[in-house]
């Protein structure tokens, strides 16, 4: 079943290996509107919205908006662990990432989808769902008027 709106996160345990970050739970996004971001190494479009999840980074921590990014593999090659590394570095990746070669992150999202974007407010409630290559362009919106929202509320 895919998650609706205002479901709760779902469990984020179940990662093969974690980067720029421990191993970390849904107690961590507590509090801050945060992003569960779905992508693989062999998809171009998700390579190209790299740069910008690290420019929202930029802009929105200090209004304490945090990303996660979850490294979905779509064949056996992706399952490559040198290769989620290479992406990592080569996008200058900063917040935390997690590889989820068994699908168990994935699955407990109900996610089929890269690139695909999860907006969870500060109480862990699904805001917005976004998926496809067109979709960073309409998730940056949708994060100014959640983090405005937390702002007058």
């Amino acid at each position: 079943m895919s998650l609706h709106m205002s479901s709760p996160m779902p469990s984020l345990e179940g990662g093969t290996n974690w980067y720029n970050s421990i191993a970390l739970d849904n107690a961590y996004f507590k509090g801050s509107l945060s992003l569960v971001h779905f992508f693989s190494v062999s998809c171009g479009s998700c390579k190209e919205s790299l740069p910008d999840l690290n420019r929202w980074l930029e802009i929105y921590a200090k209004q304490g908006f945090k990303i996660l990014s979850v490294h979905m593999p779509r064949s056996e090659s992706d399952t490559n662990i040198t290769l989620v590394e290479e992406v990592i570095h080569d996008y200058k990746m900063r917040h935390p990432v997690v590889v989820d070669n068994w699908h168990t992150i994935t699955d407990s999202f109900s996610n089929k989808y890269v690139p695909a974007y999860y907006l969870f407010d500060k109480e862990l409630k699904l805001r917005h769902f976004q998926a496809g290559e067109k979709a960073i362009k309409m998730v940056e919106p949708v994060i100014e008027r959640l983090l405005n929202e937390e702002t007058a509320g």
